[in-house]
């Protein structure tokens, strides 16, 4: 979808931490913004992190963010996008990330070039794109102990030096399988290209409505990846195991119990991408996968 009418009043700006001589590079950002008329406030932990550099400028947490900000500016890595992605999908807050990481899969704007490509954005001229998110609450007993979201993935796995974990499986209340292995991940198709991915799972465009369950180091190699119903439900039990935990977004974690019950689903929740006009996902996954490397002179069409 290309949108030419939204107003970009309020901006947040969200720094990945201890990142040397960022500081510049934020600068320059907030002098464009202020001098195209843009309001701009610092997120919470961004601001503590910059200290008294730009003491000119308001400080929010994520619910001030949502309330008063009509887009959120990111630079940092994938792992920056994903924290704050978090926070502010309850409040519908459009995200343009600027590259200061490694990878760089949702933080597509590279430093070079960002204030010229910014420009674009905030006059109107950009693809938006909505990405899925998951849900999972942690059931022990009957009681929820642990609500927990995720924008890649949420993964069940034992701990470093513990046996396998036997995990129980449950789709939309029918038994899929009993399950030993090192754990399970379960993503949404932004997080195939991450974890899963390593695991052996299968990219997923993120336009299409899926979950993907994949398995970590199962024991029986007929334990296969299988793509669901983005409408599905998802119990997870854990049987037995010693250490195991679930963790969202390899951020916040739960540690778990025999019988504890790990419920996910459809998070009720989006976010939304501003990505430069002409921007493609196949570009993304040629660049950042290295599907553009050839040996010399093969793969190429003649």
């Amino acid at each position: 979808m290309t949108a030419t009418h939204a107003v970009f009043h309020t901006i947040a700006l969200v720094v990945r931490q201890n990142t040397d001589g960022i500081a510049e590079s934020v600068g320059s950002v907030v002098d464009f913004l202020q001098q195209g008329g843009h309001e701009v406030v610092f997120e919470e932990q961004t601001a503590a992190h910059l200290g008294l550099q730009f003491d000119n400028i308001r400080v929010m947490d994520a619910a001030g963010i949502g309330a008063d900000c009509d887009a959120a500016i990111v630079m940092g890595g994938d792992g920056t996008m994903l924290g704050i992605a978090r926070q502010l999908a309850p409040f519908d807050v459009p995200l343009i990330g600027i590259n200061q990481g490694r990878l760089g899969f949702m933080t597509d704007i590279p430093l070079d070039g960002m204030l010229d490509v910014l420009a674009r954005i905030l006059s109107g001229s950009y693809k938006a794109e909505r990405r899925t998110l998951l849900e999972g609450h942690v059931m022990r007993a009957g009681e929820s102990i642990h609500v927990g979201m995720a924008v890649n993935d949420v993964v069940v796995m034992r701990g470093t030096g513990a046996g396998m974990a036997e995990l129980r499986v449950e789709v939309d209340g029918h038994f899929m399988y009993n399950q030993r292995s090192d754990g399970l991940i379960i993503s949404t198709p932004t997080g195939s290209t991450a974890y899963a991915l390593s695991a052996g799972g299968p990219l997923l465009h993120p336009s299409l409505g899926g979950i993907v369950l994949v398995p970590i180091a199962p024991h029986a190699l007929s334990n296969r990846p299988i793509v669901l119903p983005e409408s599905s439900e998802i119990i997870i039990e854990i049987v037995r195991g010693r250490d195991i935990s679930v963790n969202f977004d390899m951020q916040t974690f739960a540690s778990l119990q025999s019988q504890d019950r790990i419920v996910i689903q459809r998070s009720p929740h989006a976010i939304t991408f501003l990505h430069p006009e002409g921007w493609s996902y196949y570009n993304t996954l040629r660049e950042k996968l290295h599907w553009n490397e050839y040996p010399s002179g093969e793969g190429k069409l003649n």
